[in-house]
């Protein structure tokens, strides 16, 4: 889609992906209501979230297309320097799940799943970050996972691609933290989404299961995880955080405790 008009360049400018739906969509109203002007990216057209977030006031265009292609990330990225001229902020949120044993998971389906997890936030950030680079300035902000802090059985592939962008977001800001890109992490536990859905139809778990394992007895919200992405993307708030990888996850990774003594507290 061809994203030239004319920009007004008192706004911040935020690249998103995978808008279309849940976690995405919510960081993508998040940054509208604090007047970012938008680009929407996600591999189908996101025409929901762009009416919202242009009802909402704010310069929005989408941008549709595969985050793991080279080619196309290239264009994504000359369309953003023609269009707007900058970049403030990326959040790299698209990714896909995969509920499989190890010893059942295909090469096919690990590839897939590190290609859109992975290989498409390492592209994005490299295309965009060389602007961010060019004005001195920007932050990066990473939709990880608790999946990529602890391992989670039968999840070998979305694991791996989790612990591998946490690795990446600790690189990138150790690279470009003294050039003014600060590059960190979102790492979500059991979030209310249609991934949540997908999963727990094919019988991967139950409300129950992950509700009595965390401390706040429930699951995320997509603005829980919104409101931290916001704060991290704002140097107003957020300046000096560099390479973090931030659980927002009710406490389910502070609590080592077993499951009688956990809701015995409740």
């Amino acid at each position: 889609m061809d994203i030239s008009a004319e920009h007004d360049v008192r706004r911040p400018v935020a690249v998103v992906t995978g808008v279309a739906q849940g976690i995405g969509r919510s960081v993508a109203e998040g940054l509208a209501a604090e007047g970012y002007a938008l680009v929407l990216a996600d591999l189908k057209d996101p025409v929901e979230t762009l009416a919202t977030v242009r009802d909402m006031g704010a310069e929005a265009v989408a941008v549709v297309g595969d985050i793991a292609s080279e080619s196309h990330v290239a264009g994504l990225a000359e369309q953003v320097r023609e269009r707007f001229g900058q970049v403030d902020v990326l959040v790299n949120n698209a990714g896909v799940s995969l509920l499989s044993p190890a010893e059942d998971t295909t090469a096919e389906q690990w590839r897939w799943v590190l290609e859109v997890n992975l290989t498409g936030p390492f592209l994005l950030c490299r295309a965009l970050g060389q602007l961010m680079l060019e004005a001195g300035s920007g932050s990066i902000v990473n939709i990880a996972s608790i999946a990529g802090l602890h391992g989670v059985a039968d999840r070998a592939a979305y694991n791996a691609s989790k612990h591998g962008l946490i690795g990446l977001t600790r690189t990138l800001a150790a690279e470009w933290g003294g050039r003014g890109v600060r590059v960190n992490a979102v790492c979500p536990g059991w979030v209310k989404t249609e991934m949540d859905a997908a999963d727990q139809a094919s019988g991967g778990y139950t409300d129950s299961d992950i509700v009595e394992r965390v401390p706040m007895a429930r699951f995320a919200a997509p603005g829980d995880i919104a409101q931290a992405t916001a704060f991290l993307a704002d140097p107003a708030r957020s300046g000096f955080i560099n390479g973090t990888a931030l659980p927002v996850d009710g406490g389910w990774t502070a609590d080592a405790s077993w499951t009688s003594l956990r809701l015995g507290k409740r």
